[in-house]
């Protein structure tokens, strides 16, 4: 497995009755299937809006049976849940979801929090009949200033669409980072963009695959380096998705959220949140952080 700098990481037939029938069973169950898809994303920015509000009515969308915590930091359960919440300041949270989308049985989100301090999260939810039961997230404290090129963690589109190329979409996204970050195959790598014009929201490098050569040759001086061993999760609505991957990175264990937007086929837009994994004696849980 090769080593990669961050550099690397970021580049980042029936009658007509029957199918008149047919048509608009299909259509009900699209209309269906959408309110559902909109109920679980409301229902997601509501959960993770009550860690601000203190609104008791969201617990309801978890279902208090089964309730599987990956955030290492928290025990097992509702009953992890609340002791963790229980730990926060009074009026201390701050909670704006800037992105949600939805891909099957899972809803996953980017947040703004003020929680335990300033942080960027990806949050992820599994439903299963009808109710939440298992979680994933990843955290990071939030930078004071804007990346060189003036962007924070969490601005930029928000726009989902191109609900039909939601596969080749993931596709195109998993093989990038399967060939870029997992391979270190450099010479596939502009394939993957649209020249020059690509958008970045890490903290740390500016915008356009030619302006990140300072920061290239800068980690390269100091000898930080990134390396990605496994892909968890491939998750996408439309020109959205997200990948969960682990590695490590200045040879500390280390679990990778990025969220990719792809236009006409090539990747046009990066955000992403990287937090440390810790030792195994720390966990509150037995659950591991990926466990898809």
């Amino acid at each position: 497995m090769k080593k990669m700098t961050l550099y690397t990481a970021i580049i980042l037939g029936v009658g007509l009755s029957t199918a008149c029938q047919a048509q608009n069973s299909s259509d009900s169950k699209t209309k269906k299937e959408k309110k559902m898809e909109n109920s679980n994303k409301q229902q997601v920015t509501d959960l993770l809006k009550s860690i601000q509000t203190g609104a008791s009515e969201p617990i309801a969308y978890i279902n208090p049976e089964k309730y599987i915590q990956h955030n290492l930091g928290a025990a097992d359960g509702l009953a992890g849940f609340g002791a963790l919440l229980a730990q926060l300041p009074k009026n201390s949270a701050k909670v704006n979801t800037v992105r949600v989308f939805q891909d099957g049985e899972y809803v996953f989100s980017q947040t703004d929090y003020d929680f335990f301090g300033p942080k960027i999260g990806f949050d992820i939810f599994r439903y299963e009949n009808g109710k939440i039961v298992e979680h994933w997230d990843n955290l990071q404290e939030t930078p004071k200033e804007a990346n060189p090129s003036g962007h924070t963690m969490i601005d930029g589109t928000t726009e989902v669409k191109d609900l039909d190329k939601t596969a080749s979409n993931k596709e195109l996204v998993k093989n990038f980072v399967t060939d870029i970050l997992v391979n270190g195959k450099m010479e596939k790598l502009s394939g993957y963009f649209d020249g020059d014009n690509y958008i970045q929201h890490n903290p740390q490098i500016a915008d356009q695959l030619s302006g990140l050569g300072k920061a290239l040759e800068y980690l390269a001086s100091i000898g930080v380096t990134m390396k990605y061993d496994t892909i968890h999760q491939v998750l996408g609505e439309g020109n959205f998705v997200l990948i969960v991957s682990e590695g490590t990175f200045g040879g500390k264990h280390t679990s990778f959220y990025d969220l990719f937007r792809v236009e006409n086929g090539k990747i046009a837009e990066h955000w992403d949140v990287i937090e440390e994994i810790p030792a195994k004696e720390n966990w509150k849980n037995s659950n591991g952080k990926f466990g898809f």
